[in-house]
């Protein structure tokens, strides 16, 4: 018989280890609690204990430092799952360090928006003053260069910024979750000027933060995010003209602002569909969700209002009664009644977060991520019923999840294809690298195909492996370990990385026995070691021409500063290019390192 009990996160970490691990902080004082069952939790694992550590650390982080199996083997593998799902309780200065050099993207976004203005609007500024048939003065024009100069500046201090903490920080499982989220969520860097701005705030201050909290506290942070309202346009949207705006009840908001809100009404058609759409297919219910057109109609209606405060100067939500539609609204069955302002907004977000199809949606979200790309049904059954019973707790969900027999599967065991990201932040951890504080390094993850920040639809970035690998991907990653192994990527040297002097001197067996424990897990297939062993990869030749006949990437969106911006303000390709350009002919040890990298065991997690 299965019977429930309750576990206590911090009792897990501290108590069944008789003291606090790896001179971490003390144990939160308000335990974490959620319900198990007992058959599940103490259900055998396919996997070997060394296999554990490896799987946790390359499914719940970007792959293992140098000392970090050892470190997780010594803990054990649940105590560190449960310490990662606390990350209040783990030091993480060395990443809080180097993150304090990124000085451009500290601040508010009306902050950035006052040190940063988009270089379009200066020259606006400018025309405006000086005339239009006056060409630009000297200054003017320095003026515009140093806005150019400090947009490239914010870009790329922010993209490098997210790669960085990902390298660096101890909180893996945190960092991971924040990777998921920004994806779920996604919003895209090209949407506008100010997006720029806003971008830095809603990592740090909406996704992160929650990252690892409640499902509805995010969704509500999401809904208010500058980020969010302007990249679905729900800043623009208003009531219909057939609609009562919540101003006009009891006689209120028959001025000048009421009346400028109605042109601008008719000129750009009042109800815009786009949040509310994507809120039930993407955010919350899914597209199977069982929702209607009605319903994605009466959404957008009940987020009428809700938009910025003054998008060229910073946003920040604000609530305009005079764009509201306050008539009454049913959404999902339930009623809305008449007459209200924000609220109808509250209310859908409750409805939504606590929907059944929210939860398994998000459930099996979580699981395609951390299992399988086809993630066991009893699983998703088993985390949607941990998200409904704890009201969307994303740790106890995700707890569910990374416990679970299907986690710990033969089958689940390297089955997942890393993406662009999670290839190159891991690679740099697996070399104990140091952080990059330029933009290079994200110029080489757009240069695999995904630019930071820069999915234009609102769905994301693929979350299957078939999405990821073509010839052309398999190509570009083994010319990826060719140019780690080369030094080519900031922040990795080879001779740096530990015991990298001693394998240097060994025989090519034990060189690639070396390369084998410390950078793919300790196994391989033959074939894999038969090409470490002879150095000659069979994609080799083929890496070689599609290197030297390949046209840049229209897709990278991160390029050295000396680069002019596009149109929208996003620099041009060409850094990441640059580092695969006429790569080397690598020997010996630095070779077996570069194929490696490029091995299927390490290009899966």
């Amino acid at each position: 018989m299965r019977a429930a009990c309750l576990i206590s996160l911090s009792l897990l970490v501290v108590g069944c280890s008789g003291g606090t691990p790896g001179g971490a902080a003390s144990p939160s004082p308000t335990a974490i609690t959620w319900p198990v069952d007992e058959a599940i939790a103490n259900a055998p694992r396919d996997l070997t204990a060394d296999e554990q550590v490896n799987h946790v650390l390359n499914r719940l982080a970007f792959g293992p430092r140098p000392g970090d199996v050892d470190k997780v083997r010594a803990m054990g593998v649940d105590k560190w799952i449960a310490m990662q799902l606390d990350p209040t309780r783990i030091d993480d200065a060395r990443a809080d360090q180097f993150g304090d050099r990124f000085v451009a993207i500290k601040g508010s976004s009306s902050d950035l928006m006052s040190k940063y203005p988009p270089p379009a609007q200066v020259i606006a500024q400018q025309q405006r003053r000086n005339g239009n048939d006056l060409p630009p003065s000297a200054a003017d024009s320095a003026k515009v260069r140093a806005m150019q100069a400090g947009t490239r500046e914010l870009v790329g201090e922010m993209q490098a910024a997210r790669v960085a903490r990902a390298v660096l920080s101890e909180r893996q499982f945190q960092e991971v979750m924040t990777d998921f989220w920004l994806n779920h969520f996604n919003v895209f860097i090209g949407k506008g000027p100010q997006m720029r701005a806003y971008l830095p705030e809603y990592e740090r201050d909406v996704i992160r933060p929650n990252a690892l909290g409640n499902f509805r506290t995010m969704l509500g942070a999401v809904a208010h995010s500058s980020a969010m309202l302007l990249y679905l346009d729900n800043w623009q949207s208003m009531a219909d003209s057939s609609r009562t705006t919540l101003a006009q009840y009891g006689g209120r908001g028959q001025g000048p602002l009421r009346a400028a809100l109605g042109q601008q009404n008719r000129r750009r058609g009042g109800l815009n569909e786009n949040y509310g759409r994507e809120l039930l297919e993407l955010h919350t219910l899914g597209v199977d969700g069982g929702y209607t057109q009605k319903d994605v109609i009466n959404v957008a209606r009940a987020f009428t209002g809700w938009s910025l405060e003054n998008p060229r100067l910073g946003g920040g939500f604000v609530f305009r009664p005079q764009m509201h539609d306050a008539d009454a609204k049913v959404v999902l069955g339930h009623q809305l009644a008449e007459g209200r302002g924000e609220g109808d907004g509250e209310e859908v977000l409750d409805i939504v977060a606590a929907h059944p199809k929210t939860a398994r949606y998000i459930a099996t979200k979580l699981a395609r991520r951390f299992v399988s790309d086809t993630p066991p049904a009893a699983l998703v059954e088993r985390a949607a019923a941990m998200f409904t019973r704890t009201h969307g707790d994303i740790r106890a969900t995700l707890h569910t999840i990374v416990t679970s027999p299907e986690f710990f599967a033969r089958a689940a065991y390297r089955s997942k294809v890393k993406t662009p990201f999670e290839v190159v932040v891991s690679a740099m951890r697996a070399l104990d690298a140091d952080g990059d504080a330029t933009p290079r390094t994200a110029a080489v993850i757009a240069r695999l195909g995904q630019p930071l920040f820069g999915h234009q639809a609102p769905n994301g970035w693929p979350e299957t492996g078939s999405e990821w690998m073509n010839t052309g991907a398999i190509l570009n990653r083994i010319n990826f370990g060719t140019a780690v192994a080369a030094n080519r990527i900031p922040g990795v040297n080879l001779m740096g990385w530990p015991g990298a002097r001693e394998l240097m001197r060994a025989p090519r067996d034990k060189q690639v026995d070396g390369v084998v424990a410390q950078l793919l897990g300790g196994e391989v297939s033959r074939e894999t070691r038969q090409i470490l062993m002879s150095g000659e990869n069979p994609f080799a030749a083929k890496a070689q021409e599609h290197a030297a006949t390949e046209k840049m990437s229209d897709n990278v969106m991160v390029d050295a500063p000396a680069m002019a911006p596009r149109k929208d303000g996003t620099p041009p390709p060409r850094a990441g290019d640059r580092m695969f350009a006429q790569l080397p002919v690598l020997t010996g040890f630095p070779q077996i390192v570069g194929l490696a990298l490029g091995a299927p065991e390490f290009q899966r997690r």
